[in-house]
């Protein structure tokens, strides 16, 4: 199994002797992070792509070849590729360091060589990295010297005769026989570098009948001055040797292509979803884009495929730094409300700053919608599914949310933070899921002050956050301030102060703190069914959340019929199958085991088990819900062997899924230790299995009597 990208057609010249020398420094054991290291251009990702499809052609990695792009989160890659190549499920009770310690751990046998493309800081990678072993091989690319913790590879430019044939797979053999003594002076003005013979021969190829001894004669020195190139940020010789090539072909693209340039340029450094690009644009203009990208651009080497079997391209960094540059250099204005008109309209006249400026914004501004549209069926708590259905959206929504804040549109300002947020928390990223929320906190308040509708909600995101964690003290202050806000921008009766008040409300209630929980919910309640038919689904929920909390104090009486009235609206709405229906089924059994009616209570939640497991998954921590109560239910009848693999399963399920330390688990895991002390007192341990949980805690309890932490 592999990830690689680009496809087996990569193509390298004249590395013989690098590729064979990259595979014996990888089989030596004494230092196992080798590090190809080489200035931007040089050719360092497609000889260590060259190489991997070579190995894995030749079986040399049967654990796999796993390839990571290190501007990317590469905790999440790893995850998603143990998943979608080895059916891994690492824990996601775990963070995602934690996970990724499990996928290396859990690791199928053969030798694993992963590949770590564009290392910039050797520090944010190494967390990440396989535990040292012979039979985990780590190759980064990287323009730097990463220090002594790696087995450094320098990659120099080409020789001549490399160089000559690297001409030779664009233009034909005998252009350059013809003219060898002038091409090996092109060379030699390229410094021998793959990326800049691939662009002038890629010129070239498009002008026949241009010899090389005119392309040298008026080679454009002149354009080392202009703007674009000023913004190269490496200003190597070699870097300004691509950027002399690129402004060739830059002159040689037609304005189509320029903007198409500009605009690409506006998307992170990474693997580019084409329909992300089409979607700037009419679906009646979109197809004639296809020409310019790839008549021009990729027939230029200014673009490339990533991936054979999706249609996503990539920007090489020195590329996207140019087209970047360009982009503000010489895009023209005119008024007009899309890319379109931009590029149907616009004409090649002189601008001032202010119409460039206006311009790059609008364009951001297009590239921001586009983004944030395709994110927007993420949702706050996205699926395992989603996560990898997803992944390559992700440096995009990134690079939005950090270097497109201010050409965010007000109504969408906090949902890429918000979104990435969702992306980290069911990976058990905390620390990056928290760090996003905040973010999209701090936006709200810098664009809108202290006391906006969007601060509000982005409260209520992160408050929303601390409770799913067990953090009700961080919560509660966040939810109150949320409702203040909705409250004084909103009024007294709107719905949305409804939603915030039960929020408030279930937190309360999670706290014991019944008496203050209560009349936040009666409030809600009063609000809802003031402005909403009776069978809406949010009367259901807060019919639902008074009832719970009615059942906590012992009130059954008067939340039995909130209840049923919620469960009816439930089903109606929703059909019988509905996870919110299992929600409904399982607390009004709940209600019935309290009160003794044993028969229905056993029927509901038979039923509410089984949907959950069918709509959530086996190991989702509402069916931990389901067994416990279940569990519940067969003890205080006395089944002891029924109650206790329901008890298991269930502990096991939020252990695995939400902690041992969340507060769930801890309410299953006292029930459990309950349980096992109302068996021992009855003297019925012989109805227990010899399931080793179970025989440990009989131990311990027999040792420590009455303990049941």
């Amino acid at each position: 199994m592999h990830n690689l990208p680009y496809g087996t057609t990569v193509q390298v010249v004249g590395r013989e002797a690098e590729l064979t020398l990259l595979h014996s420094r990888l089989q030596a054991s004494d230092r196992p992070v080798l590090a190809l290291q080489g200035v931007d251009g040089i050719g360092k990702t497609a000889l260590v792509l060259r190489y991997a499809y070579d190995s894995w052609a030749q079986s040399f990695y049967p654990g796999g070849v796993c390839w990571l792009r290190s501007q990317e989160d590469i905790g999440t890659q790893i995850v998603c590729f143990a998943r979608a190549h080895l059916n891994l499920q690492p824990p996601v009770s775990l963070n995602l360091l934690e996970q990724v310690a499990y996928c290396w751990a859990h690791w199928p046998e053969g030798t694993l060589l992963t590949i770590w493309d564009d290392v910039v800081d050797y520090g944010q990678i190494q967390p990440y990295l396989p535990p040292q072993s012979d039979r985990f091989k780590v190759l980064l690319t990287t323009p730097h010297n990463l220090g002594v913790a790696v087995q450094s590879l320098p990659l120099e430019g080409l020789r001549e005769d490399a160089a000559l044939e690297l001409l030779k797979t664009i233009l034909p053999e005998s252009r350059i026989a013809q003219q060898l003594a002038d091409a090996k002076t092109l060379c030699n003005r390229l410094d021998y570098l793959p990326l800049s013979l691939e662009l002038v021969a890629g010129y070239l190829r498009r002008k026949p009948d241009l010899a090389i001894a005119t392309l040298l004669q008026s080679w454009p020195a002149q354009s080392l001055e202009t703007y674009a190139l000023k913004q190269i940020e490496s200003k190597t010789a070699a870097a300004l040797g691509v950027a002399a090539a690129l402004e060739l072909s830059w002159q040689d693209l037609s304005e189509t292509a320029q903007r198409l340039a500009g605009l690409i340029s506006l998307f992170a450094l990474a693997p580019i979803p084409w329909e992300l690009v089409e979607a700037c644009f009419s679906k009646a203009y979109a197809q004639d884009l296809v020409k310019p990208r790839d008549q021009e651009l990729i027939a230029l080497h200014l673009l490339q495929r990533s991936d054979q079997d999706r249609e996503r391209y990539q920007l090489h960094r020195l590329v996207r730094e140019f087209f970047a540059a360009k982009h503000q250099e010489v895009i023209p204005v005119r008024e007009g409300h899309s890319v379109e008109d931009w590029l149907k309209l616009l004409q090649p006249l002189s601008t001032t700053q202010q119409q460039q400026d206006i311009i790059a914004v609008a364009m951001k501004q297009t590239v921001a919608c586009v983004v944030v549209h395709a994110a927007q069926p993420i949702s706050p708590t996205p699926t395992l599914t989603q996560i990898a259905q997803f992944a390559t959206l992700m440096p995009h929504l990134s690079e939005v949310a950090t270097a497109f804040t201010t050409c965010l549109a007000d109504d969408i300002l906090t949902i890429p933070a918000t979104r990435i947020a969702g992306f980290y928390q069911l990976q058990s990223a905390s620390a990056q899921a928290e760090s996003w929320l905040q973010q999209a906190r701090t936006a709200a308040e810098s664009r809108f002050g202290k006391d906006h509708l969007s601060v509000a909600q982005s409260l209520n995101h992160l408050a929303e956050f601390y409770r799913s964690l067990g953090r009700y003290g961080e919560a509660e202050p966040l939810l109150a301030r949320s409702l203040s806000i909705l409250e004084s921008q909103l009024g007294m009766q709107h719905r949305s102060v409804a939603q915030s008040l039960n929020n408030l409300a279930e937190l309360y209630r999670s706290l014991g703190r019944y008496g203050e929980a209560e009349p936040l919910l009666t409030r809600s309640l009063s609000i809802l069914e003031s402005q909403l038919s009776a069978d809406h689904l949010d009367i259901a929920t807060s019919l639902n959340s008074l009832a719970v909390l009615y059942s906590a104090q012992g009130r059954y009486s008067e939340a039995e019929p909130l209840l049923a009235r919620s469960l009816s609206i439930r089903e109606s709405q929703l059909g019988a199958n509905h996870a919110q229906v299992a929600t409904s089924l399982n607390n009004l059994a709940e209600l019935y085991r309290s009160i003794g009616r044993y028969g229905e209570a056993e029927s509901l939640l038979v039923r509410s088990l089984s949907i959950r497991e069918s709509q959530l998954g086996a190991d989702h921590p509402e069916v931990a819900q389901s067994l416990n109560s279940m569990a519940l239910l067969y003890a205080v009848q006395g089944n002891f062997s029924e109650a206790e693999p329901f008890y298991l399963r269930a502990v096991a399920i939020l252990g695995y899924r939400l902690g041992k330390t969340h507060p769930n688990t801890q309410v299953v895991w006292k029930n459990l230790m309950s349980f096992l002390q109302q068996v021992i007192q009855a003297g019925q341990t012989t109805q227990l299995s010899q399931h080793p949980v179970t025989q440990k805690l009989l131990a311990h309890l027999a040792h420590n009597p009455g303990n049941l932490s």
